[in-house]
């Protein structure tokens, strides 16, 4: 049975992204007191949730932001 995830944590991660776009992993996993191996495990979480987000070349997580067309 797989854990549940700390939805806390989950948010402060959400949140931080939003507060500090494009910088990597250890920089999120240091700011939030956990491993980046977490920090992995709660963007796959962040996306099977349909909370989407995007690496760029050097590894920088960015919200995925969609555009309305009208």
């Amino acid at each position: 049975m797989a854990r549940k995830a700390d939805e806390t944590r989950l948010e402060s991660l959400q949140q931080a992204i939003e507060s500090h776009p494009g910088q990597r992993p250890s920089f999120f996993a240091s700011l939030l007191g956990c491993s980046r191996e977490a920090v992995s495990r709660m963007l796959v979480t962040l996306n099977d949730r349909g909370v989407l987000y995007y690496e760029d070349e050097r590894n920088g997580v960015w919200p995925f932001e969609t555009k309305m067309v009208s």
